[in-house]
């Protein structure tokens, strides 16, 4: 008995023109946004932010979600670079200097636990839309492998309109709180996802550009 792929049980289907294919024939939008540290922030200001992200709220018509990824902070190319520089330094003193603080560094960041965080937003947009599909069918989908549905490019093309639309709208309605949004290309989309299926791979082996990888049919 043939154990069956993990792939067979991804949601994704394809990654092209900047937006994900699942294989349900929905299509999605990945949004990078910034952050605000809302404690810094006056009183009025606070109830300001507060103002627009609940206006924004009401505007919405169909689901978003929104991810906070959290990761070990990866200092491991700064420690190489210093490294390097102390290779090539010829002055004993701050050769020293830069090992002591190549040290602390690496101790600051273990004993802080020092993480990096990222905000995503994804935009769905599903031309058959979700609203004809049950409760119970959309909770069967859960526990079942993914069946693919295929899109002609014609109707890619309009639904990517319509997907980009949304996230105009979306990116729009967050910039009034003053959150910088930008939407992930094909290479970067590509990119978070290999971090997140591949982390350790990815600490020591950086994805190549798209145009020099090679896909195995």
């Amino acid at each position: 008995m043939s154990i069956p792929s993990t792939q067979k049980y991804l949601d994704i289907s394809e990654i092209k023109n900047d937006c994900l294919i699942l294989k349900n024939g929905t299509l999605c939008t990945v949004l990078l946004t910034s952050s605000i540290n809302f404690a810094l922030k006056s009183e009025d200001e606070q109830n300001a932010i507060i103002q627009n992200y609940v206006r924004f709220l009401n505007t919405l018509e169909y689901p978003i979600q929104i991810i906070i990824q959290s990761r070990p902070f990866n200092i491991k190319p700064y420690i190489a670079r210093l490294d390097e520089l102390k290779k090539v330094q010829r002055n004993e003193l701050l050769k020293a200097q830069m090992a002591d603080y190549s040290d602390f560094i690496k101790e600051l960041v273990q004993l802080g636990e020092i993480m990096i965080r990222r905000f995503y937003i994804i935009v769905p947009y599903n031309p058959l839309g979700d609203k004809k599909r049950s409760f119970f069918s959309r909770f069967r989908d859960i526990f079942s492998t993914v069946k693919l549905v295929k899109i002609k490019q014609e109707k890619f093309e309009k639904y990517r309109e319509a997907l980009f639309s949304r996230a105009d709208n979306i990116i729009s309605g967050l910039s009034s709180m003053g959150l910088t949004i930008v939407p992930l290309d094909t290479q970067s989309l590509i990119e978070v996802f290999y971090n997140i299926y591949n982390p350790t791979e990815a600490e020591v082996q950086v994805m190549g550009e798209l145009k020099d990888l090679r896909v195995e049919k």
